[in-house]
């Protein structure tokens, strides 16, 4: 009994050294590999801080050039609303000069006579046309400005622009209404056929001026207008009914300068022309100089040899009256000189025509 109770010990013990010796190894197992789960854990949480630091960083970057451009973007726009505010409030000064000119006509003079003045100074010499010109002597009426022709025939220019019947019809415009529209454009030709019934009475004088005048529109819009508008009874369009009843013609700024062109090279062409006559005669005049001068020439050389020939005259008598006195002093000599030996004098003659020819 005491030998198997001793035996069941000895395997007992045996038993749980060996539980114990497989726990001791299990344990050291277990605890390598923790150690390798730390250092794989280790590992993993540096690459993760790493890859937080990184995305960090490029983040800030990033967020720093979102600013930097957003604030040059936000300076840029700035900018640009201050240069547009300025010139919206240019614009404004702008418009309200233009409404005081419109506004006062007394104080500012009229913005068409402006334009007419502006453009033919630009486009004639001084010498070519007349500012403020009276053609009627029984009035007060004068023309804005006369432009020479040849002869110093005048072509009467005035202008006309009434404000408020030209704006009366932008704003029916603007307002889409047709019927106002109408009765604008209506009341605008009305108001040229008067001024040129004015101008027709006031200013067309023949012979002094051209049988026809000027009225000149200053803005193209306007002109545009009075070119399109037909007469809704007749349909004849406004400027032939002018240029027919009254002899005024329409101009606006584009045609004014065309016309106004051409009449400075016709006064080229005049002012060359008068030049080359003036050339041609006195080409002329030293043509007939020079053959009075020839004719004289021809003259003085008769005279000379007139002249010559008396000298020849005096010479033969010279020697005759030498021949004689040398008679007298040497009656018995028979060594006469020789009647066809010249003498000093005579000499000298034939000389001076020999010269002279």
């Amino acid at each position: 009994m005491t030998l198997e109770v001793l035996i069941l010990s000895l395997i007992l013990i045996g038993v749980i050294s060996s539980v114990v010796l497989l726990l001791k190894r299990n344990e050291q197992k277990n605890k390598v590999e923790d150690d390798s789960l730390q250092i794989q854990l280790n590992e993993l949480k540096s690459s993760v801080n790493n890859s937080i630091n990184q995305m960090s960083s490029s983040f800030n970057n990033l967020s720093q050039n979102v600013t930097k451009d957003m604030s040059s973007a936000l300076t840029t726009v700035n900018e640009k609303v201050s240069n547009f505010n300025t010139q919206v409030e240019n614009l404004n000064e702008s418009q309200k000069g233009i409404n005081q000119i419109l506004a006062g006509v007394k104080k500012y003079g009229t913005l068409a006579e402006f334009s007419l003045g502006s453009l033919i100074k630009d486009l004639l010499p001084a010498s070519q046309y007349l500012s403020n010109v009276k053609m009627k002597e029984d009035t007060s009426e004068n023309v804005e400005f006369a432009i020479k022709l040849q002869d110093g025939i005048l072509v009467p220019v005035d202008s006309h622009f009434p404000v408020e019947r030209f704006k009366a019809i932008q704003d029916a415009h603007q307002e889409d209404d047709k019927k106002a529209m109408a009765d604008a454009r209506t009341k605008l030709a009305r108001a040229f056929k008067e001024k040129a019934k004015s101008v027709n009475e006031k200013y067309i004088v023949p012979p002094k001026t051209t049988d026809f005048a000027i009225v000149y529109a200053p803005t193209e819009s306007l002109f545009l207008e009075l070119a399109n508008y037909q007469d809704p009874s007749t349909k004849e369009l406004l400027t032939q009914e002018l240029m027919k009843k009254y002899k005024v013609t329409i101009m606006g700024p584009n045609n004014l300068s065309g016309y106004l062109q051409s009449l400075h090279m016709g006064f080229q062409s005049l002012r060359i022309k008068k030049h080359a006559s003036e050339i041609y005669d006195h080409l002329k005049k030293i043509s007939t100089r020079f053959n009075m001068h020839f004719n004289n020439v021809l003259v003085l050389r008769k005279k000379l040899e007139e002249a010559m020939s008396v000298v020849d005259s005096f010479g033969k008598d010279a020697r005759a009256i030498n021949r004689s006195i040398d008679s007298i002093k040497n009656p018995n000599d028979d060594n006469d000189p020789d009647p066809d030996t010249p003498s000093p004098i005579s000499s000298y003659g034939q000389v001076e025509k020999r010269k002279v020819s």
